[in-house]
């Protein structure tokens, strides 16, 4: 019985987190449009399946919570209160102590309840008005609610993935005994719905695994990818076969095919992360009191699971500056001839193997010289550096640890921590982060990551006899080396190209090794600094390579992110460009 309930509350605790990030989006849209009665019909709906599950599961303070909510919006439903802001802040407060509650869950500790205030607020019966009666305004009035059983085995259909949320009020009366423990009927039926369900006609298709399984198959279609290689590496030497030849091309589709469809299995879509930003986004204006609308893009753009969470911490740094640092007091808004309220873009969208994510403003942009200028009162760069900086390069002077154009600290920025941040965690992710802005006009932050990180497409390269890989994504353009492209400032080695100074890195000095002749080309690389010049003896070409982590030994050798087998099955180190710009 306890495994039964453990796994109730497991899957009650992911709906209901999926249900919690639907009711932000959708509390901000009904805010804007109050009048408009489905956005009502489903925020009450989702605080009320929570309730359900919950009453079920006897986590009694979120049964009062939601309660409380349902109480409330159940009242508007019905034309005896309207929408007013109290409520509308008093549903976003208590949502973010539904969200908390179910991270208490999660963690398998005690729920703690919501602040009293909180709940006297919410049971009053209109804005400004006195409280409503007895059994709605008193915190523990909904402390014992029972749900019927056709609410139930409702609730376990929609949990088992088979049918639609409850959608009927549950009783609200106060006298009744605490949820029961669930019957052995309940547990039977918790047991065979989901049996049931695959019989139905139009049941949902898809389904949760455990994601260690997902990573598992991976790894194999990794191991035949390489094999795959190899195949075809036989096929391209001496020996001509036409029957080989058809075999691997036949293998390299099939492989391909497999490739793809495991690949899909841990996709999902951003709008998992970005379903959350329309709360934020309200919450971060009510505090630096501006008007701002944030409009999402692109919400269906799908790409690996694991990046999806990871890119969560980074986008809200960079919307919570979007709308503090990058959007205008109304009022300055309207001197300069602007609408009072400010629009903040997330937007998302595939560009070949790569994710392309960006947020932008129609701000007053942002004043390299002012960036250049806190850096240097900081003691982040020195007057030579600065002297040497141009527009685009002082942009990058908001990722430098520490920095901050805030003259005061606030709960939204100022701490001199974000933004650098935000650079490192994409890096982690293979990817890299621009910036583009026109004074007046607004700015514009472009994340590129890879679709997956599980196989990376990657330049090969050759040096002292060694194999390297470059993440594909970090190569602009590979020239033939010519010693007359050198030049020499400030005692060290640049490539003059087209006029254009940058910095040049031998990969045989990187690793210690003495010059050679037999350089024969340059790799020019994106990195966070910039373009940098990499040379190098031999470039193999593109190839599809599977990440592996170094042994432990390895890891805190600076310069590498990985490694993989190449085609012809010699290991080769996968090449930090990012510590490549800083050596």
């Amino acid at each position: 019985m306890s495994d039964m309930m453990d796994d109730i509350a497991q899957d009650f605790l992911i709906e209901a987190q999926e249900i919690a990030a639907r009711l932000g989006e959708e509390l901000v849209s009904l805010e804007r449009s109050p009048t408009d009665s489905e956005l009502l019909n489903a925020v009450f709906r989702g605080f009320h399946t929570i309730k359900g599950g919950a009453g079920f599961l006897n986590l009694k303070p979120m049964v009062e919570l939601c309660h409380a909510l349902e109480e409330q919006f159940g009242e508007v439903r019905a034309g005896k209160r309207l929408l007013d802001p109290e409520l509308c802040d008093g549903a976003q407060e208590a949502l973010d102590h539904v969200v908390r509650m179910l991270a208490e869950l999660g963690a398998g500790v005690e729920l703690q309840p919501a602040p009293d205030g909180l709940m006297v607020r919410l049971a009053r019966a209109e804005a400004g008005g006195p409280p409503a009666p007895a059994a709605a305004a008193t915190p523990t009035a909904a402390k014992s609610e029972d749900i019927t059983e056709q609410e139930f085995d409702q609730l376990l259909d929609h949990l088992a993935g088979k049918g639609p949320a409850p959608t009927a009020p549950v009783a609200n009366s106060a006298t009744r005994a605490a949820p029961p423990a669930p019957s052995r009927r309940a547990a039977a039926a918790a047991k065979s719905k989901p049996s049931e369900a695959t019989k139905e006609v139009g049941v949902e298709t898809t389904i949760r695994i455990d994601t260690k399984r997902l990573d598992a198959i991976v790894n194999l279609v990794g191991e035949l990818v390489l094999v795959r290689n190899r195949l075809k590496t036989l096929r391209g030497g001496s020996r001509r076969d036409d029957e080989v030849d058809r075999v691997v091309a036949s293998l390299d589709v099939s492989v391909t095919r497999l490739q793809s469809a495991v690949m899909k299995t841990r996709m999902q879509p951003v709008g998992r992360v970005f379903s959350r930003f329309p709360k934020v986004a309200r919450d971060v204006a009510r505090a630096v009191k501006k008007e701002v609308e944030l409009e999402l893009q692109g919400a269906e753009t799908e790409l690996d699971r694991t990046l999806v969470e990871s890119l969560a911490d980074p986008l809200v740094h960079l919307v919570r500056n979007a709308i503090d640092h990058g959007v205008e007091a109304p009022d300055v808004r309207e001197r300069v001839g602007k609408p009072r309220m400010g629009r903040v873009v997330l937007a998302a969208r595939q560009e070949g193997d790569h994710i392309a994510i960006e947020v932008r403003d129609d701000g007053g942009g942002i004043d390299p010289e002012v960036i250049k200028t806190k850096a240097r009162e900081k003691g982040l760069i020195d007057a030579d550096t600065a002297a040497r900086l141009g527009p685009e390069e002082c942009l990058q002077l908001i990722f430098l640890p520490g920095f901050s154009t805030k003259a005061e600290v606030t709960d939204i920025s100022g701490r001199g921590v974000g933004m650098d941040v935000v650079q490192s965690k994409i890096r982690e992710l293979n990817g890299r982060v621009t910036i583009h802005s026109k004074l007046g006009e607004g700015s514009r932050f472009l994340i590129r990551v890879p679709l997956t990180l599980a196989i990376l497409p990657a330049l090969l390269v050759h040096t002292c006899g060694r194999v390297f890989a470059l993440p594909l994504a970090s190569v602009q353009e590979v020239l033939p080396f010519q010693p007359e492209m050198l030049r020499w400032v400030d005692g060290r080695e640049i490539l003059d190209l087209r006029q254009h100074p940058l910095p040049l890195i031998f990969l045989r000095r990187w690793l210690g090794e003495p010059p050679s002749e037999s350089t024969s080309h340059v790799v020019l690389l994106v990195t966070g600094e910039g373009l940098l010049g990499l040379v190098v003896d031999q470039v193999r070409g593109r190839e599809e390579v599977v990440i592996k982590p170094l042994p432990r030994s390895l890891r805190e050798v600076k310069g590498h992110v990985g490694a993989t087998l190449t085609g012809d099955g010699r290991m080769a180190l996968i090449l930090d460009v990012d510590a490549l710009a800083h050596s």
